[in-house]
């Protein structure tokens, strides 16, 4: 598998109007951008995104919360590139190996795996457009390789909105459900949160069967599957969904 953002580009990737421009570092502290977001991630996956202030990075740093200003005008803005070091950590495939709709689920595979390393971090891509490199690189490819087996251009290029909504949603709700029931992954917290689950199932049980004949006798149905499980069939049922579109 080969990660695209790797490869050399033949230009220069424009900074987008609605992000903070390049600005000249004017601060005499012995500290980096890199080293910055380096300390504000250790906070995330310690805590989730609450957790980061700039005065809590800078005391890290051993300096004040003025000197971070040098570097980024405001804690959304050091948030931001910490979301940027975490999707570069993404693995896209080979997708001109793969095809496009293994390629889309290792990809899909990959960037939720990613996302629940990092605690909340998932957070951070609502209402985000990626425009790092190895973003743009893989988003063109998998774009370019659901065009090349057919998918309609407009059909390929929603899916990769909708499709990065779902992965995101999913890995979130990960976070949420360690916080009720604690556990160091997402897997231990569900692990933990069996009791709920056995309520739920105890109480979908108890329905009157008379007015939900349905759910009551398919309730093995309804429960039967782990998160991972329940993820996979999610991504399923996407690509099935983007090939229904290809013409025959």
């Amino acid at each position: 598998m080969t990660n695209p953002g790797a490869a050399s580009s033949a230009g220069p990737i424009p900074v987008p109007p609605w992000r903070p421009q390049p600005r000249e570092i004017r601060a005499r502290t012995p500290i980096s951008l890199d080293r910055i977001v380096d300390v504000a991630l250790a906070l995330v996956d310690a805590e989730g995104t609450d957790g980061v202030t700039m005065r809590r990075v800078a005391n890290e740093l051993g300096t004040g919360p003025a000197s971070l200003y040098a570097y980024v005008d405001s804690r959304e803005e050091l948030l931001q590139r910490v979301h940027e070091r975490v999707i570069a950590e993404v693995v896209f495939p080979d997708f001109a190996d793969l095809g496009w709709e293994d390629g889309v689920r290792q990809f899909a595979l990959s960037c939720h795996d990613v996302y629940r390393r990092h605690a909340d971090i998932a957070l951070l891509s609502f209402a985000d457009i990626p425009t790092t490199e190895p973003s743009l690189a893989g988003a063109e490819a998998m774009l370019a390789a659901m065009l090349e087996g057919g998918v309609p251009a407009h059909v390929a290029a929603w899916a990769l909105d909708r499709l990065s909504l779902y992965i995101a949603a999913d890995a979130y709700e990960g976070w949420i459900m360690q916080q009720r029931f604690g556990g160091s992954t997402p897997e231990e917290s569900e692990q933990l949160g069996r009791a709920y689950f056995d309520q739920v199932g105890a109480f979908f049980a108890a329905l009157p069967k008379d007015r939900f004949p349905t759910m009551t006798s398919h309730l093995t149905e309804m429960m039967e599957g782990d998160g991972e499980e329940r993820f996979l069939f999610g991504i399923d049922l996407f690509i099935a969904g983007i090939a229904s579109h290809v013409p025959r």
